[in-house]
């Protein structure tokens, strides 16, 4: 993986999970670029009629004074203890540093961005190096800092981003999705996942819920191919649909596979999607789908850089099918 080497709310919270090629602390060039992806299991529950809203903020140790200073945030994730982070972090690794990282996580209560509104739930501190270096470039440790309390499991994963600079602008409907509320239509989500060298899957994007509806039409929303497939446009993407539920105990409707590359054909019969349920499937001998899931449009937006100006490179790019 490392070449050179080894529905979401913000919640009032800013949107810092990025950093520059400029380390202002070293004098270093970067050797390279990785993205972390945060999830939790187990988290400790601070609520008392629901489960915990959690949030991680992730802080790195200052090389002189060694004083902690927040680098970003993660979006807030509404009543679970077992959260996955769609929002990344996107850091510098220099291979002879050593770069301490501290991830704290909190319930969060108010749209307040001050921290000391908020129930603490844990911490963990590692070095960057140390996630890198670990099997699968994915490092998993307990929570702690709650005397008394087992505050649960933190799993930091680490992929080397490409150079592409590409962003692609997608839009999905869906026909006929199963239902799965009692006394209305089901509320859908989208939820797409790029695969991992080891089988897993890394969680990359969430659609908005539409409510009470089987045959939604999701907004366009636009997302880096870096995030997407990380420049490997055969790299499998799954998808899953949901259907919303309030107390965050979401009900699976289906799946299916795709990649950039099919879904880069744009509009056509083959970006029609079988939703399928793979429980459904093995008990059911009649057994279609779940539903299908169509794409509507894809628009791919080539970013270009403030040096790609200086030397008179092409102007931004808009690819659409």
């Amino acid at each position: 993986m490392f070449g050179l080497e080894k529905p979401a709310r913000s919640g009032g919270f800013p949107n810092m999970a990025s950093v520059g090629d400029f380390n202002a602390l070293s004098s270093s060039i970067p050797a390279t670029k990785v993205e972390l992806s945060v999830s939790c299991r187990n988290l400790l529950d601070r609520d008392t009629f629901s489960k915990s809203d959690p949030i991680c903020v992730l802080y790195t140790q200052a090389i002189g004074n060694k004083e902690w200073r927040e680098f970003g945030r993660t979006e807030v994730i509404d009543n679970t203890l077992n959260p996955d982070f769609v929002r990344k972090f996107i850091m510098d690794y220099f291979f002879e540093e050593r770069e301490n990282l501290r991830f704290d996580f909190y319930d969060v209560d108010s749209k307040s961005p001050n921290l000391s509104k908020h129930d603490f739930l844990g911490q963990m501190f590692c070095t960057l190096g140390e996630i890198v270096g670990s099997q699968g470039s994915r490092l998993e440790k307990p929570i702690v800092g709650i005397p008394g309390k087992k505050c649960g499991t933190v799993i930091v994963t680490a992929e080397e981003l490409g150079c592409c600079r590409d962003s692609v602008l997608m839009q999905f409907c869906a026909n006929k999705l199963d239902k799965k509320d009692f006394f209305g239509k089901s509320d859908p989500f989208l939820v797409f996942h790029r695969s991992n060298e080891d089988g897993s899957f890394t969680i990359c994007h969430k659609t908005e819920v539409v409510k009470n509806t089987l045959n939604p039409v999701w907004q366009a929303f636009k997302i880096s191919v870096r995030a997407l497939c990380n420049g490997d446009y055969d790299r499998t993407i799954k998808v899953e649909v949901y259907d919303w539920d309030r107390d965050g105990s979401h009900d699976f409707i289906g799946e299916f596979t795709t990649s950039y590359r099919e879904l880069s054909r744009g509009q056509s019969q083959f970006n029609v999607y079988e939703v399928i349920n793979p429980k459904k499937k093995g008990k059911k001998k009649k057994y279609i789908n779940s539903g299908t899931v169509t794409l509507l449009s894809f628009l791919i937006e080539t970013e270009v850089s403030f040096l790609d100006y200086i030397k008179g490179g092409p102007k931004s790019i808009h690819s659409s099918y």
